[in-house]
């Protein structure tokens, strides 16, 4: 049997003293890590898999850290941290106090710049190329990694066009899977698909028309060619391009196979590698899954209705609408810019658009709300997926600025349903007519309310409602977190004492019953997911201090600092947003 390479690899130092023909042994050992660590602790599987090939042939030709690679899509750095000193703490991955799932600076100086969001990746390294020249470093490498359907992104495509008037240092590695999370859509994709069967479309190869040296497509699972290829390109200068393909999930059948559900597949058996099911039986719905069935259900109902995402039709559920109705769904691309734009030329036509965005990835996009939706008031409905606290994907995914970059957009109307009845209910009245764009943010993750496909109501704008009567003290609640609140004051000796309201509406706010809250109480707490500066305490601080009321205000939410990964239920607690923590605060009134 021969002897374990990766056992004595601790950086890339180690991994250059190998042999060349040793390697392939090396990407079966460092598959098979991933592969062990992963289907215990969870995480992002097929996209590392497929890269493992490139990322030991990276870290064998290049001088890393000196020369500087940017992974895009930073789920698909795993091996990549294992080989460059995080391999005994691998097991770690995305846990609270542990290592993030994605590259970061402050964690490694082998992670040369932090990603979460996809499509950075050759901007950044363009700004080391050129800084580097400036520095008189004429000889350092910079290189991108773009995978996992980056290269489609707007901006891809701006640093690919700066990039291409440059002199700068630059190789841009293109791992072209055909696949994000989703399968790759548009006309790019089939381009690429065309370069990969041998057929050029019209004899011009668009990247080197933007005057970067190509070459490819290579295998990218044939890791003497890779390496080859690259030994090539290191002594090159200018933009570089090369073509590899991959397979996402390469090594574990099921993961080739099932590319979308093996993405992030959770627990699994590393052996057979099927995936370890948790029973779902009697529990609520996913708050995505009352999205995707519900706007379904009123696209039936309304032909009008239209449905937007860019590439999570699978994470948001829009992929129930886009199997029905394909002709009325979208799948964009990762492009959170020209979705919400899309929306808007549709908005102008008459039509119901729903643009359902992670709320994390509409921040992308912020500009063309402002400008292209709230400006001209285009009744957009806009469905944020994963707003609050999301886990263990950390500070990149945490969907917690959203109330406060939004509220401060005028005609912007801002809701967060406390349940899946109310998310069912908001997403049926918009579609009766509104006149201002509206977001809805809702968590990722299951809700509490088992029995939800309840008839419809229409919602009245801005309107907020009593939970709970008390006599001394009000909690004001915005969303899901309200289930918390409601908990404990169950819990608590003297519930008599605090009165409860939910304020799914944090624009417009119910300023009727605002004022009858800041006559009415001592002291009104407010609580929320979101962030605090901004959020919406700021805004009930505001209406307080505009009608010059002297009520002692509390405000909980999400301190002034980036949360980073673990568990929801972690991550709360950290912020005293989970039940026990409001149980102690409520009883001291």
């Amino acid at each position: 049997m021969p002897e374990n390479l990766l056992s004595h690899i601790q950086n890339p130092d180690d991994l250059r003293q190998l042999d060349e023909s040793q390697l392939p042994q090396l990407a079966k050992e460092l598959r098979d890590f991933i592969i062990d660590v992963v289907s215990v602790k969870e995480g992002h599987l097929g996209a590392s898999l497929g890269v493992v090939e490139l990322t030991i042939a990276l870290h064998y030709v290049f001088d890393t850290p000196n020369d500087l690679l940017v992974w895009d899509v930073g789920h698909q750095a795993y091996g990549h941290k294992i080989l460059t000193g995080r391999k005994d703490i691998f097991h770690t991955n995305r846990q609270l106090g542990g290592i993030s799932g994605f590259p970061k600076r402050s964690e490694s100086d082998y992670d040369t710049f932090g990603v979460g969001h996809s499509s950075t990746a050759i901007s950044a390294a363009l700004g080391m190329a050129i800084a580097s020249r400036l520095n008189g470093d004429f000889d350092k490498n910079h290189i991108a990694v773009v995978g996992d359907a980056s290269i489609a992104s707007g901006m891809a495509f701006e640093g690919l066009n700066h990039a291409g008037v440059t002199d700068a240092n630059l190789l841009v590695i293109l791992n072209d899977n055909a696949i994000g999370i989703d399968p790759s859509v548009g006309a790019l994709k089939n381009y690429l698909t065309a370069v990969k069967e041998g057929k050029n479309p019209r004899q011009n190869n668009i990247i080197k028309s933007l005057n970067f040296d190509y070459s490819g497509p290579i295998d990218g699972h044939d890791i003497f060619a890779v390496i080859k290829e690259l030994k090539r390109l290191k002594n090159k200068k200018g933009p570089k391009f090369l073509h590899l393909i991959t397979t996402k999930g390469k090594g574990l059948k099921q993961a080739e196979h099932d590319q979308v559900k093996y993405h992030a597949p959770g627990k699994f058996d590393k052996l057979t590698g099927d995936i370890i099911f948790k029973s779902e039986e009697n529990l609520p719905p996913k708050f995505q899954d009352v999205f995707g069935l519900t706007l379904l259900d009123l696209a039936r109902k309304n032909e009008k209705i239209i449905g937007i995402t860019p590439a999570m039709p699978t994470g948001s559920s829009l992929k129930f609408m886009m199997d029905e109705f394909p002709q009325r769904a979208f799948d964009v691309g990762i492009a959170e810019q020209h979705a919400v734009t899309l929306a808007a030329g549709m908005a102008t036509q008459g039509m119901i658009v729903y643009c359902n965005i992670y709320s994390t990835f509409l921040q992308r996009a912020y500009d063309q709300l402002i400008h292209d939706v709230a400006l001209q008031d285009l009744p957009v409905i806009f469905c944020l997926d994963r707003a609050g606290l999301v886990g263990e994907d950390g500070a990149t995914h945490h969907g917690v600025f959203d109330l406060a970059y939004l509220r401060c957009i005028p005609n912007m109307i801002v809701y967060s349903p406390m349940d899946e009845i109310a998310l069912r209910n908001i997403l049926y009245s918009a579609q009766l007519g509104l006149e201002h764009p509206i977001a809805i943010r809702y968590p990722r993750g299951r809700g509490t309310v088992e029995h939800w496909q309840q008839p419809y109501e229409k919602l009245e704008i801005g309107k907020a409602f009593l939970l709970k009567s008390g006599t001394k003290a009000a909690v004001l609640s915005n969303g899901p977190i309200g289930n918390h609140v409601a908990l404990a004051l169950q819990n608590i000796g003297n519930p008599e004492t605090i009165a409860h309201y939910d304020f799914a509406f944090v624009k417009p706010l119910d300023e009727q019953l605002l004022h009858l809250i800041f006559t009415s109480f001592e002291t009104v707490i407010t609580v929320e997911d979101g962030v605090l500066k901004g959020g919406f305490g700021s805004a009930i601080a505001e209406f307080s201090a505009l009608h010059q009321y002297a009520t002692h205000i509390k405000s909980l939410g999400i301190p002034d600092e980036f949360i980073e990964h673990g568990t929801v239920d972690e991550l709360q607690r950290y912020s005293n947003l989970d039940v026990k923590s409001l149980e102690i605060l409520f009883q001291a009134y």
